[in-house]
């Protein structure tokens, strides 16, 4: 005989089932986007990489963290603070080799490449009072070159090297990052920054608009004695206002990285978007224009994650 307490109990199991059915499918992914600061290049790009991500990845929530760059962003993989980051060539090598000089406490074992993205134009910018035209001319002159120890920094030490020039010629030196530089230059409390970014950066772009500048250039010769990640590219005219030609100068390869404890699914996911998705990423930055899917293995400078070594084998670019 069916009775109302039988009724209860099966309509309590029924919603326990339900409940208990509802549950999601996939494991909540949380996909931390590791950037820069927030006047350069990563930090608007890393912003549309996150957009992607959280509408592309089942169950994923994304959150993008502004930060000094290339040397910390690679710590913070290491630490499994992060899940992607932004990072330049030089500072993925040094950290690979766990170069302690460079900011890394001993080599950084767990980092695994996704793709090579864009190169970053080494740009170094100097208000036209200054008389600043050539590297030489920075002696004894004031100079931002980045935050201490980040990959713009490991930029501006590899070329003055290069052109046999110390930070001890300088006037001052300044590690500040890139808005915080060019508001100085504009208050005529600094005459220089070294900015290590996609060409068209906000920040100079800023500064170009604000007072008249000199792009200061990086001889080839100087680019070759550095030699690899580094090349010798132009910079070309009318980039910024009132640089009406080109200017020789180095550039590095740019990266995504990401580390071997983030699982094959989401590093295969988040490689797949971002190469399905490289419209969203231009329209947040030019930058962007020049990734492309055929050269996203150039010059990788670590092992790749077996989630983006996937996506290639299916692309037909890695065989």
């Amino acid at each position: 005989m069916f009775n109302f307490k039988s009724k209860i109990l099966a309509a309590g199991a029924m919603a326990l089932s339900l409940s208990l059915g509802s549950a999601p499918a996939v494991a909540q992914e949380f996909i931390n986007v590791l950037t820069g600061g927030t006047s350069g290049v990563y930090y608007p790009l890393g912003v549309a990489l996150s957009e992607i991500y959280g509408k592309g990845i089942e169950g994923a929530r994304t959150q993008v963290q502004a930060t000094k760059a290339s040397v910390e962003n690679l710590n913070l993989l290491q630490q499994g603070k992060g899940e992607i980051a932004f990072a330049l060539g030089d500072s993925v090598q040094e950290a690979w080799k766990g170069n302690t000089e460079a900011g890394f406490p001993g080599k950084l074992d767990k980092l695994r490449g996704i793709a090579a993205i864009y190169p970053n134009y080494i740009q170094i910018v100097a208000s036209q009072e200054s008389g600043i035209k050539t590297l030489a001319d920075l002696k004894g002159k004031s100079l931002s070159v980045g935050a201490p120890a980040s990959g713009t920094e490991l930029n501006a030490r590899a070329i003055f090297a290069a052109a046999g020039m110390k930070y001890e010629d300088l006037g001052k030196i300044e590690y500040l990052p890139f808005a915080e530089s060019v508001e100085l230059i504009k208050n005529r409390q600094l005459d220089a920054t070294l900015q290590s970014a996609g060409l068209g950066v906000a920040s100079i772009r800023d500064l170009a608009t604000s007072l008249k500048i000199n792009v200061v250039a990086v001889p080839a010769a100087d680019v070759e004695k550095i030699g690899s990640p580094y090349v010798s590219v132009v910079i070309p005219a009318n980039t910024y206002d009132g640089q009406a030609e080109d200017v020789q100068t180095a550039a590095v390869g740019n990266f995504l990285i990401t580390h071997d404890g983030v699982s094959e699914e989401a590093a295969y996911q988040m490689t797949k978007l971002l190469f399905e998705n490289l419209p969203a990423l231009a329209a947040a930055h030019a930058a962007a224009k020049a990734i492309d899917p055929a050269k996203a293995l150039d010059g990788m400078p670590i092992p790749l994650h077996p989630g983006a070594e996937r996506y290639y084998k299916e692309a037909g670019i890695l065989k």
